[in-house]
């Protein structure tokens, strides 16, 4: 993504914000990280943490982003080929056989 590593902009969800109950206000300011996200043409956005899992997933769905969201340690377990199937919940066809 551009910018990108300490300039890259907030997906909006930390600090207690997903969490705070004023969804509007928080999807308004991931709006940023929406279009950032829409720019790189990914299908995937993958997420550090669950904060920005939860608003990544739900800018993506509130916006119609069309990308799927995972978390990194799913794609790790996954390279692993150890990612239960349980766990497959946001992946998307393409991957969502893989490794099984």
């Amino acid at each position: 993504m551009s910018p990108n590593k300490s300039n890259n902009y907030c997906c909006g969800g930390g600090g207690g914000f997903l969490q705070s109950g004023f969804p509007e206000a928080r999807r308004a300011y991931g709006k940023l990280k929406t279009e950032q996200i829409l720019k790189t043409g990914a299908t995937y956005c993958i997420t550090p943490c669950h904060n920005c899992h939860a608003q990544v997933h739900d800018l993506s769905e509130h916006y119609e982003g069309g990308w799927h969201t995972l978390h990194l340690w799913t794609v790790i377990c996954l390279a692993m080929g150890i990612l239960g199937e349980n766990e497959r919940t946001y992946l998307g066809p393409d991957l969502a056989e893989l490794g099984l």
